[in-house]
């Protein structure tokens, strides 16, 4: 059975960084599509960045210039450094795949993806 597991979550200070983790088992995974969602609480999911086949990257708006996007292919792990986070960030993180190389323009639509992780807090407190 295919399996994402996201670590390195907690809780951190405003200003602060964390990264993320997502070790994917039973599958490939960081030779697709991956992405990372958040959501927060009363919040619907949203995407914060993907990464593609090839390493291109995209992110939303919201984390540019921030947090970065990265894989290593030998451990079939995706990451997601986090800097200079806000409150505003606090949500639980998913990882999540798409079974394409290319994440495409709908990389931002939960939709796109076929397996996802149980996700990990992220907590920024003032």
């Amino acid at each position: 059975q295919a399996q994402l597991r996201e670590s390195g979550g907690g809780s951190v200070l405003a200003g602060g960084s964390l990264r993320l983790s997502c070790t994917g088992s039973e599958y490939p995974y960081t030779s697709y599509c991956m992405s990372w969602f958040r959501q927060a609480p009363g919040k619907k999911r949203e995407a914060v960045a993907a990464i593609d086949k090839d390493g291109t990257t995209k992110y939303a708006d919201s984390v540019k210039g921030r947090f970065t996007i990265s894989k290593d292919r030998a451990k079939n792990t995706l990451y997601l450094q986090m800097n200079s986070l806000s409150p505003e960030d606090t949500a639980m993180y998913y990882c999540a795949s798409d079974k394409r190389y290319w994440c495409g323009d709908g990389w931002n639509s939960q939709a796109a993806y076929d397996d996802w992780g149980q996700g990990t807090q992220v907590t920024v407190s003032p």
